[in-house]
């Protein structure tokens, strides 16, 4: 197995937010972005991004994951509801910028190519949505959350409307609409 060259890597996951940042003159879509660009941009061959990555998707993943971790920490110090309003609102401010047209552009890569939807739930969602699942657990035996539903149930109640409003460009992130979002998807959740 080869070892990475920790400059490298940073070269090529630069070079992608970079070429996928559409401020940027010769900014291309997800779907438009090719290895050999990737490549060419990182000052890298394309030997050197396949040797880590089996695609473009795994490789796109991880320069979002690198990124979307850091400004959405799920937080264990905290009581669970707030650790969970906490995550929701900074998803909510990071998918109102950039990342969040790049996210909507993945989760679209990922409609017509299966190995994308793999790779996009191996490495983004299942760990994301394990994380949260564990803050709604905590929530419920917290008595924070009504404890008659799955963590699945209540987590697809507390995030669908960020989806919703990622995906079709409806509604606001502005920070007052989105607690405002959240707490309306408590009423429905309180413990009883």
């Amino acid at each position: 197995m080869a070892i990475r060259s920790e400059h490298s890597r940073q070269a090529i996951l630069q070079s992608i937010m970079k070429l996928l940042d559409e401020r940027e003159a010769n900014s291309v879509s997800i779907q438009q972005l090719s290895i050999e660009r990737i490549a060419r941009e990182a000052g890298v061959s394309k030997t050197t991004i396949y040797r880590w990555w089996p695609n473009k998707a795994a490789v796109i993943i991880d320069t979002f994951l690198e990124n979307h971790i850091l400004a959405t920490p799920v937080r264990d110090e905290l009581p669970a509801l707030e650790a969970l309003r906490e995550h929701f609102l900074s998803l909510a401010a990071v998918y109102a910028g950039h990342e969040g047209r790049l996210m909507a552009q993945l989760i679209a890569e990922c409609q017509y190519d299966s190995a994308t939807l793999e790779e996009f739930k191996k490495h983004f969602w299942r760990p994301r949505r394990e994380a949260v699942k564990v803050l709604v657990e905590r929530a419920m035996l917290e008595g924070a959350i009504r404890g008659d539903m799955t963590t699945d149930e209540v987590a697809e109640r507390i995030y669908a409307p960020i989806y919703f409003r990622l995906l079709f460009q409806e509604g606001s992130f502005d920070p007052s609409a989105m607690r405002s979002t959240f707490e309306t998807a408590l009423e429905g959740l309180a413990a009883r």
